[in-house]
């Protein structure tokens, strides 16, 4: 009876060493994940087709300001640019009686320029709006975190903190 037990428990640990080593390791399965957003991001970036989500605002001179999640964006593609951010700041020629204080515009992106870094990519281009003319400086991570500088003519540069994602698509019924 002794030696029947024996032989069942050292199979039971053979057969449990086994499954064991076919598992991957948390970092095996984190280095995927971190290789499989990178892809994305590389892709996103290749393509000229994202929307940057703003989550933190850091103004000239200020601290920085949290902001409401996925409320702001910029949304980037070949054809066209369009920006919905808040502008914490100096103004220094801003329209006369003018209600709306955030950095809103639309225009052709101009100039655009990807550059490949160590661990990030630097993506540079210039839009002329409807009143001013606005450089974007996006320094883009390969986990999708991002960093952008607004610079324009009429207003002090501000940069938020945030990242890109895939543009959702419209299902039409």
């Amino acid at each position: 009876m002794k030696t029947k037990s024996f032989i069942l428990l050292v199979l039971c640990c053979f057969l449990s060493l086994a499954v064991k080593a076919q598992e991957k390791s948390k970092k095996e399965l984190r280095a995927e994940r971190e290789l499989q957003k990178k892809k994305e991001t590389e892709s996103l970036l290749n393509s000229k087709n994202f929307v940057f989500y703003a989550e933190k605002a850091n103004p000239l001179g200020y601290r920085m300001i949290i902001l409401d999640y996925n409320t702001y964006t910029i949304k980037v593609t070949e054809e066209n640019v369009v920006c919905d951010l808040p502008f914490f700041g100096r103004g220094y020629n801003v329209a006369y009686g003018s209600s709306d204080g955030g950095i809103k515009f639309e225009g052709k992106p101009e100039n655009i320029t990807i550059e490949k870094k160590k661990k990030s990519y630097i993506v540079k281009m210039t839009v002329k709006g409807k009143d001013d003319v606005y450089n974007l400086l996006f320094t883009v991570f390969s986990d999708g975190g991002s960093n952008v500088s607004v610079t324009s003519n009429n207003r002090a540069s501000i940069s938020y903190d945030g990242e890109i994602k895939a543009p959702k698509v419209k299902i039409e019924q």
